[in-house]
């Protein structure tokens, strides 16, 4: 008989995955943060999740997400199956060299399970930036394209006898390269992955407008390379799962506000409480941020989530899908990706 599209795309199977900022919840230790992260991390591979990416983000306080290289030897040390990444390295902020042999003693450490997510952007202020790259010419200088292109000949050797770099060998020496994705919320991003024959991971929770075009305009585009022979892409968006619809708007609440100050500007506010959130009441302005904030989230019960899920991952033509959850509460998080798992059928690990 023949499936309906509606019922093939219910039964197609997707790989789900953790974009972790190692968010700082009011009144917690940074201690306290990486703990929940990995406490996280090893419940999401129980579950059957894939990989767990940690963002690089500078000059938050509420964020301790500054060294993902850190954060992801931390978590792959003391897990077994899941594959442990950056959603990203901002790659501007480094040298290429200097990524390619941080990731190649990953890999030596934990072969197969490493995952190299690569931004152009510096996850910062222009100021925290200058103060990372020690030039003010680097900041206003746009040199990504260069830098991309060394981070891959030193990971391949590709680069020609004339090149300055030709006669440098990154240590260590690994047989294996870790996968490697371009991150994106424009068509630069995309542009990258495709051309270049890498991975491609959109941030819908960033642009969710362009994730579906984007994301077909990189498997129409992809050039096989020695990376990849065949396109590989996920798309990341905000996540919060609950037993009921109300249930998750509840506990989504605080995450709305905050999204909603941030597009106003207002990034040193400390996360809001559940009661504060429910007692909020939104300026006009803010408002109308809330409702353009909209496409950036996946709200409700374990069934409404997998239904949007599928809907936008089957649209962008994407194979996996990488959830980010702002919940402060520790069970109310883990129990979301839980819910988000059974609803997609995962084959839990024992």
């Amino acid at each position: 008989m023949m499936m309906t599209s509606a019922s093939a795309s219910t039964n197609k199977s997707y790989q789900l995955s953790v974009l972790d900022l190692a968010s700082i919840w009011n009144g917690q230790s940074t201690a306290q943060a990486m703990v929940e992260a990995l406490s996280l991390a090893k419940k999401v591979e129980q579950l059957g999740y894939t990989r767990y990416w940690f963002a690089e983000h500078h000059g938050s306080v509420h964020q301790a997400s500054s060294a993902p290289e850190l954060l992801i030897a931390y978590v792959a040390a003391q897990t077994t199956h899941l594959r442990v990444g950056s959603g990203g390295v901002m790659l501007p902020n480094h040298s290429a060299l200097k990524v390619v042999e941080s990731f190649a003693t990953l890999e030596a450490l934990y072969p197969g399970r490493v995952d190299l997510g690569i931004g152009r952007a510096p996850g910062t202020d222009g100021n925290t930036a200058y103060a990372l790259r020690r030039s003010w010419d680097k900041v206003q200088t746009y040199d990504f394209p260069e830098q991309l292109e060394e981070l891959l000949a030193f990971f391949t050797g590709g680069f020609p006898s004339s090149h300055a770099y030709s006669g440098i060998t990154p240590n260590p020496v690994v047989t294996t390269i870790p996968d490697i994705y371009m991150l994106g919320s424009s068509d630069g991003g995309m542009k990258f992955a495709a051309n270049h024959g890498l991975g491609f991971t959109f941030a819908a929770h960033i642009s969710p407008e362009l994730a579906v075009t984007m994301l077909q305009a990189y498997r129409k585009n992809f050039k096989p390379s020695r990376f990849l022979s065949e396109p590989r892409s996920m798309i990341a968006i905000q996540v919060v799962c609950a037993e009921t619809d109300e249930e998750a708007e509840y506990l989504a609440a605080p995450m709305e506000i905050q999204w909603t100050r941030w597009g106003t500007g207002q990034f040193a506010l400390p996360f809001p409480t559940l009661e504060e959130a429910a007692n909020y009441r939104y300026s006009p302005q803010e408002e109308q941020i809330r409702r353009s904030n909209a496409g950036r989230y996946v709200i409700g019960s374990a069934e409404t989530v997998a239904t949007k899920l599928r809907k936008i991952a089957d649209s962008a033509l994407a194979e996996e899908i990488m959830m980010m959850t702002m919940l402060p509460d520790p069970v109310a998080r883990q129990r979301s990706y839980q819910l988000v798992a059974e609803a997609f059928q995962l084959s839990a690990r024992s």
